[in-house]
């Protein structure tokens, strides 16, 4: 008796009135910004648009533009910026030889590395372009790997090796060599 009467009293409680409660008007905007006023006549931003993004992507070409040149230049000094992360990994790659190349193959891989710039696991391919055989695939694949190993591990600073420790890194190849074939 006692436990049917409480369980209607929070029926009552917890249930609208009516129907039309759960009802919500259609002018009415679930997640409206109000704006911020001053110059910023728009909606408030709370997040800060950073030049390089969260993912941590950069595409690596075999023959740089001259305008990227200065992009493929290995820093002199320890790792700090995500910037200086990107140049390093940039001036480690050594495409696979142009007897064994495809001109236009693009290659992704994805990987992570701890805090004393260290893989944390083997590279992992997440593209590769399409109607290329498997063993132009495989040497791409393999010219990645030891471009990469021959460069780490890579010298941080310790903020931003912790910073860094664990972050997905998406890499590009691009092959864009005249190769004649």
């Amino acid at each position: 008796m006692w436990r049917s009467l409480i369980l209607a009293l929070l029926a009552v409680a917890v249930l609208p009135a009516s129907a039309d409660a759960w009802r919500r008007p259609l002018e009415e905007i679930p997640f409206s910004y109000e704006p911020c006023g001053g110059p910023f006549q728009g909606p408030c931003i709370t997040e800060i648009p950073f030049p390089f993004g969260e993912t941590l992507q950069l595409t690596v070409e075999s023959v740089p533009s001259p305008a990227d040149s200065a992009k493929y230049q290995k820093p002199d000094h320890d790792l700090d910026t995500i910037g200086d992360l990107f140049a390093e990994l940039r001036s480690c790659w050594s495409p696979p030889s142009a007897d064994q190349a495809r001109a236009g193959m693009q290659m992704s891989v994805r990987f992570s590395l701890n805090r004393s710039g260290s893989l944390i696991g083997p590279p992992r391919m997440t593209f590769a372009t399409a109607g290329v055989p498997a063993e132009t695939r495989t040497t791409y694949l393999n010219a990645i790997n030891s471009s990469l190993r021959a460069c780490l591990p890579l010298k941080f600073t310790s903020g931003f090796g912790g910073a860094l420790a664990g972050r997905p890194i998406a890499i590009r190849y691009v092959d864009n060599r005249e190769l004649g074939k």
